[in-house]
């Protein structure tokens, strides 16, 4: 059960990125206590 719920998380991770890079747009993430953001543009690069 617990493999199924981390590979959900893991897809929708995946979808959030592709969105994020075909609307252009920003993600705004917490990256060791603080909130950071991530362009369409670093997310592409990666």
């Amino acid at each position: 059960m617990q493999e199924k719920i981390d590979a959900g998380i893991l897809l929708a991770q995946q979808r959030l990125k592709e969105k994020v890079i075909r609307e252009d747009g920003e993600l705004v993430v917490m990256r060791d206590g603080k909130v950071t953001c991530i362009t369409a543009e670093d997310l592409e690069e990666r």
